[in-house]
């Protein structure tokens, strides 16, 4: 309520052109912003989504729950942001993680049609992933892609994300239920963090 959250994660990457940090209760029109901008472009890529995706006050509610998954860690939804943290240049969610004897998430990420081609989501992927290993210890990263997009699946290959399956109809994006290439990637060099 005072902008003080003791237990809230304050993960701040650093790249060579970008900062790669969580989102936090402020960003409402920083996200607003980016899927405004980027609606017709990603509109093949994702879910549908209504008008209040578009929305800065309809974030409030969606930001507020995003860092109280960050407090528990659960996930962890990253904002790709220029230098000077002024405008969001692309997404990376790290959902669905799990603990115990899997120490697994989902992979997610989005990047705005104007920073295509640039190798940033590359860029900021080498980052979030190397944190999510050594400081979540996070095993298993699964990331998957529909079969047409290419450069998404080059770009997980790049990662060194392995394909370990094909499954129908998998998400409804855009309104229709579309097919997936699963892959992953495991961390050899995996310990268990001790609290």
């Amino acid at each position: 309520m005072f902008g003080y959250r003791s237990n809230e994660p304050k993960v701040r990457l650093v790249t060579e052109r970008m900062v790669v940090r969580l989102a936090y209760e402020r960003d409402g029109y920083r996200l607003a912003d980016y899927y405004s901008e980027n609606k017709d472009f990603l509109k093949p890529w994702e879910p549908t989504r209504d008008s209040s995706h578009f929305n800065p006050s309809s974030w409030n509610n969606r930001l507020q729950l995003m860092s109280e998954l960050h407090r528990q860690g659960n996930a962890f939804h990253f904002l790709l942001l220029d230098s000077q943290e002024n405008e969001v240049m692309g997404v990376a969610n790290f959902s669905n993680v799990l603990r115990g004897a899997f120490h697994a998430c989902y992979l997610g990420y989005s990047l705005g049609e104007k920073w295509q081609g640039q190798g940033l989501m590359y860029e900021a992927l080498v980052q979030s992933i190397r944190y999510m290993q050594q400081h979540q210890g996070i095993h298993r990263i699964m990331a998957n892609y529909m079969p047409h997009n290419i450069r998404s699946g080059d770009l997980l290959a790049r990662l060194g994300f392995e394909r370990e399956g094909y499954a129908k109809q998998y998400l409804q994006i855009d309104g229709q239920w579309r097919d997936h290439v699963l892959t992953a990637l495991t961390y050899e060099k995996w310990k268990s963090l001790k609290s």
